[in-house]
């Protein structure tokens, strides 16, 4: 089975073809081909998944496929494994594309998402762990050397 359709697409399995529809719009405008940046390869796989997802028919037909392709293997996660133990508690996201991921794991997978999230109402309660994390991944740069000029302000 190819990704899925609905990750491929940013949205929850239970949203509406509105809401479906709005997210297959957006992310067109930002993959086309024509567009600096785009992708013919993410244009065609993002043509594929709404050819599917549109069609209330084909939907189910996915969906019922899907229950079946997307449960793991038994003492498998589908989930990325954590690493340390200030990641294994971090705050579990219940919605959205990385539902069931933790902050720390998406952070390693998709910042920009996290960036977003917290600018979104629905993301502001994880601003601080989000800016913890987020900043926690930056490289240590090395403080600026101290000037050897006195200020003007200091009157010499």
């Amino acid at each position: 089975m190819e990704a899925d359709f609905y990750i491929l697409l940013g949205v929850d399995s239970r949203a509406g073809s509105d809401a479906i529809r709005a997210a297959y719009r957006a992310l067109a405008r930002r993959y086309h081909p024509d567009v600096p940046g785009g992708s013919a390869e993410r244009m065609i796989a993002l043509n594929r998944a709404w050819s599917v997802l549109r069609d209330p028919a084909s939907r189910a037909a996915y969906d019922r496929e899907r229950t079946v392709a997307v449960v793991p293997p038994r003492g498998e996660s589908s989930r990325p494994r954590r690493g340390s133990a200030a990641e294994a508690r971090s705050t579990v996201l219940d919605y959205g594309r990385y539902e069931g991921w933790t902050i720390a794991d998406v952070a390693r997978h998709d910042p920009e998402f996290l960036e977003w999230l917290v600018r979104t109402p629905a993301g502001h309660r994880y601003q601080a762990e989000v800016a913890r994390v987020l900043a926690a991944r930056q490289p240590k740069s090395p403080a600026p050397a101290a000037s050897p000029r006195r200020g003007w302000f200091r009157g010499r």
